[in-house]
């Protein structure tokens, strides 16, 4: 069972190899501050993380603004429109599905008004809500305005359809099938460990960051003190480093992977 000096003896492999590890994090569903909300940005000013906030541009309070976006360290991207899912009966919940057209409208209300908002704190950057998406609507982002996708999983390539860069995320320790309680620290760790040493071994693109997924609406104690050790860990580890979601996506400032070890 994987423990955290399993993870600590993955981040030594790669300094073995003289490469660095990279992570990076994403908090979904934010709408308005409320407690939770600062628990996180508390969080985040402690452990000194950048933090990738996907605002969900439909329910956004100004006051969001006031509250986080004069923050260095947080950057906003746009979690869908209005978090509503069009899928079928039977069919996995799924917002962006349905009439391109509407969808697309929508996507670009978004745009509009998560920009108009937080202003150069805003990325262009899609998460879907329930990291899900219909295809059909890939090709079409770039043209109207994003230049970064989102979801949950090791990507397929460093593009979701042309113009449209894409860093998912890996480790969610929400248990959302039981409760939302804490998936508990083996299942977690195997998470991150899975992706971080399948990168190592060239398995999965190695120059994607692990992805920590995080919900602070939906956090049980042992979740908030599961994430905390895992970013002070990862921090304390010499051959890991933590990118801002520009750094994530874009590699600006940050330091991909090219060969496996």
């Amino acid at each position: 069972m994987p423990g955290w000096n399993d993870l600590r003896e993955e981040l030594d492999r790669w300094q073995s190899a003289g490469s660095t590890a990279t992570f990076w994090w994403r908090d979904d569903d934010a709408e308005r501050p409320c407690a939770a909300l600062d628990r996180l940005i508390d969080l985040h000013l402690r452990v000194d993380v950048p933090l990738c906030l996907a605002v969900i541009p439909a329910a956004a309070d100004p006051a969001l603004v006031q509250r986080c976006g004069g923050l260095d360290g947080v950057q906003i991207v746009q979690h869908g429109y209005t978090h509503r899912n069009h899928a079928a009966a039977g069919i996995k919940k799924t917002e962006l599905i349905g009439s391109v057209d509407d969808r697309l409208r929508e996507l670009a209300n978004g745009l509009t008004g998560l920009g108009a908002l937080f202003g150069p704190r805003f990325e262009k950057v899609l998460v879907p809500p329930w990291n899900r998406i219909d295809a059909a609507l890939l090709p079409h982002l770039a043209k109207i305005g994003f230049d970064g996708l989102s979801t949950h999983g090791p990507r397929p390539g460093n593009e979701a359809a042309p113009g449209l860069r894409q860093t998912n995320t890996h480790c969610d320790p929400v248990n959302w099938r039981e409760g939302r309680e804490f998936v508990g620290l083996d299942d977690a760790l195997r998470q991150v460990c899975d992706h971080v040493g399948s990168r190592r071994r060239g398995v999965v693109d190695t120059a994607e960051p692990t992805g920590l997924l995080t919900h602070h609406l939906a956090m049980d104690t042992e979740t908030w003190l599961f994430v905390e050790q895992f970013m002070s860990t990862v921090s304390a580890h010499p051959a890991a480093r933590w990118l801002s979601c520009r750094q994530a996506l874009f590699g600006v400032g940050g330091n991909p992977t090219s060969a496996a070890m």
